[in-house]
C-alpha cells in the first residue's frame, strides 16, 4: 500500500473519530460506494457522496463518543484492508435493546479502494 493511500485512510479514521463529517466527505470520490456487513450480512449500502453524508450525519447522532483504532494494514490487489478495533458509547437507545450510555466494543475490518486520490469504496465488516 502506498504511503499516500495509507495517509488518506488515516485521515478518514481521524475525521470519523472526531465526528467531522465534512472532513470525511473531503476524502470521498463523488461516486463513493459504502457497504456495511454485520455477521456476514450486508445491512447498509449507500451510493454517492450525498447518501454517504446523510448516513454519516445520522450515525454520528447515535454516539456520544466513538473510536476506531487501526491495528493492521494489508494490501490486496487494488484494495487496502485495515483491521479495526472499535469502541463507542451510545447516545440513544437502539431497537436491539442497547441503551444510551452503553459501551460497544467490536473487532472488524474495513476494505478501502482509492482512485484518483479519493476513497471510492469502503466496506466495513464486523
Amino acid at each position: 500500500m502506498s504511503e499516500h493511500n495509507k495517509r488518506i485512510i488515516e485521515r478518514y479514521i481521524e475525521a470519523y473519530n472526531l465526528f467531522d463529517i465534512e472532513g470525511m466527505l473531503r476524502l470521498m470520490h463523488e461516486q463513493v460506494l459504502f457497504r456495511n456487513y454485520s455477521n456476514g450480512v450486508m445491512d447498509t449500502e449507500t451510493r454517492g457522496m450525498q447518501q454517504f453524508g446523510e448516513l454519516a450525519a445520522k450515525s454520528a447522532k447515535m454516539f456520544s463518543s466513538r473510536c476506531q483504532t487501526i491495528t493492521n494494514y494489508s494490501a490486496i490487489a487494488d484494495q487496502a484492508e485495515v483491521q479495526i478495533d472499535y469502541e463507542a458509547i451510545l447516545a440513544t437507545d437502539l431497537p436491539n435493546g442497547l441503551k444510551s450510555g452503553d459501551k460497544i466494543q467490536l473487532k472488524g475490518k474495513s476494505v478501502f479502494e482509492i482512485q484518483e486520490g479519493k476513497i471510492l469504496v469502503i466496506e466495513d465488516y464486523s
